[in-house]
């Protein structure tokens, strides 16, 4: 795995990143825009992490610390690149920098009806907490 590239992802970085969340991530989010993502980024700078392999976006993850919680969300690999280590490659780097920012347990934003990303998470020894759920209101 040592042609794949980790990095934080850059204002420049939006329409590739939301091009590549439309053809891998499972879902949309009222967040998946330009703004939403400008804004994740203008307030975290190292939040959105990017896999790169040949200058080819391969995976992403958002690894949000909050100061009391370390929230990850939007875990994608490309279709074309799947089961060759970058959701782990991608999980370790999220951890070590919940690690270095204080934080002691990750959440992860999971889909139901995603059987495939239940198994990339249990793989990487996450369990699903059945007795929490999430309640939302759009703003």
């Amino acid at each position: 795995m040592s042609d794949l590239h980790i990095r934080h992802a850059t204002l420049p970085d939006i329409d590739t990143v939301l091009q590549f969340w439309r053809e891998a991530a499972e879902g949309t989010s009222i967040s998946d825009d330009h703004d939403g993502v400008a804004r994740l980024i203008a307030t975290d700078p190292e939040a959105l992490l990017l896999a790169e392999r040949d200058g080819v976006l391969t995976g992403t993850v958002i690894a949000g610390f909050d100061g009391w919680r370390c929230s990850a969300y939007r875990l994608a690999v490309h279709p074309d690149h799947r089961r060759q280590g970058i959701a782990t490659a991608l999980l370790e780097a999220a951890e070590q920098r919940f690690a270095a920012l204080g934080g002691r347990r990750v959440d992860a934003m999971v889909l139901e009806v995603n059987e495939q990303a239940h198994h990339t998470w249990a793989a990487a020894g996450y369990h699903r907490e059945d007795h929490w759920r999430r309640w939302v209101k759009p703003l």
